[in-house]
């Protein structure tokens, strides 16, 4: 019965996601790398080729699932280096209570780096969402007057 209240339980469940969180991180980063480089491409070659088909609608279709990809990858890699920031947190404390720095040091590496892989992968998705949104907002514009010309 003590067992149940003293919530260890909830300490254990929480700790089980700290591996899971950290491959998403990894996982988010391969992401934004790949997005970058999509994004290269649309930039280049991709968005005159859509520009030159002239399906308005299309084009509204497509920017919109590659912005959305953009937005959620500068979402969800912070808010998961968050979590896995403060997962290793709680044990690292509680290892400097029972007089173990170390296990306190081993802890917040894993903190910090947690945290520079989620903001990396969420500047990247920052970045490209916002050049994204640019771009395929001024190829739609040059698309719709050239509808009105024509």
């Amino acid at each position: 019965m003590n067992e149940l209240l003293s919530f260890a339980w909830l300490h254990d469940a929480v700790t089980w996601l700290l591996a899971p969180a950290l491959a998403a991180l990894l996982l988010a980063c391969a992401f934004a790398l790949i997005e970058a480089g999509i994004a290269v491409g649309e930039r280049l070659h991709g968005l005159a080729k859509l520009k030159a088909a002239g399906d308005v609608p299309g084009v509204q279709r497509i920017a919109r699932h590659r912005l959305e990809r953009a937005d959620l990858l500068a979402r969800i890699p912070p808010m998961l280096g968050l979590m896995a920031t403060i997962i290793p947190l709680g044990p690292g404390l509680a290892a400097l209570g029972k007089g173990d720095p170390a296990q306190l040091a081993s802890a917040v590496t894993v903190a910090f780096d947690a945290t520079v892989l989620g903001l990396v992968a969420g500047i990247a998705g920052l970045i490209v969402g916002k050049l994204r949104r640019r771009w395929y907002e001024e190829t739609l514009e040059a698309m719709e007057e050239m509808e009105a010309m024509a």
